[in-house]
Order: C-alpha cells, then sequence, then structure tokens
C-alpha cells in the first residue's frame, strides 16, 4: 500500500503498520496512505487492527509542518481530525494495538478506535500539547471530553498529564494491557471475536452511539480552521 502505511489483509482482517522514522511522525504523506489504506479496508470488507513499530505507535504530527507556518499547520490538523472523525464512524470495527508509546496524535489514535490494546513497559500515553507549548485545538478537546474519563480529561488536557500504560486503562485511552510479546495474538484474537459480529448492526450502531460526538467535531474542525487561521 505505502511506504508510510504498510497493508496487510488475512483471513478478512486488514493490518495497517505505521512507519515514519524514529517517533512515526504524523505527516500529510502518511495521513493520505491512511485514507488510501481504509479505503481498501472497506473494499475487502475487513476488520482493521492499526500497528505502529515497536517501541511506539505515534509521536504525534510531524513538528517540521506543524512549524512551518500556519498554513500548513492548520491544514495537517485538519487533515488529522477529519481522520479521527473517519475512524470513529468506519463501517467495519477498527482496533489499535499499540506497542508502546502513543503521544498527542498518537494517543488521537487511540481514541478514535473501537478497541485498545497497549503494551506493559516503561511507556507514556496521553495529550502532551500544553507541555510542548500548544494550545489544545477544539477537535481535539472534543474527542478527549468524549473517550476519556471526566477526571483523566481535565488531567490530561489542561494539565498535559501523562499516563503509564496500566494507568492509561482507567484514563480511557487503553482497554487492555498485555506483553509486547502477546500483542499481535492479541489483537488478532480481538479482530477474529469481531468478525463474528452483524457489520451493519455495527456500522448503524456506532453511528448512533457517536451521532453527537460526529456533529461536534464537524464543528469543531470548522473552529480551529477559523482559530488556528
Amino acid at each position: 500500500m505505502s511506504e508510510l502505511i504498510s497493508y496487510h489483509l488475512e483471513d478478512g482482517i486488514a493490518t495497517l503498520t505505521l512507519s515514519n522514522g524514529k517517533v512515526n511522525a504524523i505527516s500529510p504523506d502518511v495521513i493520505a496512505a491512511f485514507n488510501a489504506a481504509l479505503d481498501q479496508a472497506v473494499t475487502d470488507r475487513a476488520v482493521v487492527i492499526i500497528t505502529g513499530t515497536p517501541g511506539i505507535l505515534s509521536g504525534g504530527y510531524d513538528l517540521k509542518v506543524m512549524t512551518a507556518g500556519p498554513k500548513e499547520a492548520v491544514a495537517l490538523v485538519t487533515a488529522g481530525s477529519t481522520l479521527a472523525r473517519r475512524l470513529l464512524s468506519h463501517p467495519f470495527p477498527v482496533i489499535v494495538a499499540c506497542p508502546g508509546h502513543a503521544v498527542a496524535k498518537g494517543a488521537f489514535l487511540l481514541l478514535s478506535a473501537d478497541y485498545r490494546i497497549g503494551v506493559d513497559g516503561a511507556f507514556s500515553i496521553g495529550l502532551n500539547e500544553v507541555q510542548i507549548g500548544m494550545t489544545m485545538h477544539h477537535a481535539g478537546i472534543e474527542l478527549a471530553r468524549d473517550r476519556l474519563s471526566n477526571a483523566a480529561f481535565h488531567r490530561s488536557v489542561i494539565n498535559g498529564e501523562m499516563f503509564n500504560p496500566q494507568s492509561a486503562i482507567a484514563a480511557g485511552f487503553l482497554d487492555v494491557v498485555v506483553s509486547a510479546e502477546e500483542l499481535q495474538n492479541t489483537a488478532l484474537a480481538a479482530a477474529r471475536q469481531l468478525k463474528k459480529i452483524n457489520m451493519t448492526a455495527h456500522k448503524n450502531t456506532k453511528l448512533k452511539v457517536r451521532k453527537a460526538l460526529l456533529e461536534t467535531l464537524d464543528n469543531a474542525i470548522i473552529q480551529d480552521q477559523e482559530h488556528l487561521g
């Protein structure tokens, strides 16, 4: 599929592996590759597993793009928020198998999925925007508000608190934590289980459950374009 997002289809399960440098930075090209891979997954009617490279899912947006200028930053944040919205409304189940760190946009990938598996270890998961001098964008705030526990939402978004994999479960970033050696098999087992559900019912129920969130994100994306621009 792409050097940035590899695509492996087997037995109705599409594994999308992000590989973009040391921190798996989310760039415009990565987002384009994600969208192409998701298009293929829809065609294949596949349950989706998103994963990264050993030790990291993603460290967030490509800072070279974010600091290139307002136009570039707005375009990347808009594309990233639109990708999150797409994942939240994807017609087939989406699993994230997080192999380590998930920071900023990496953590938002977790918040955009239906089931999230992390690995035990000295890894950081969370939203560090205020730590690095970035005011959180509206779409990010609304996605975090919906998916995180109330206490963790405030600690994460306002304070920039980072969580280890175990505490990330209670916060709402992850659903389960396993050893690194178990990650792939656990993700495949979850995907096989999700393959058994009725996909039409899954899609329609997902859209009902997330209707308010999706509408809020649509408005937030517009706000971000106006505010950041």
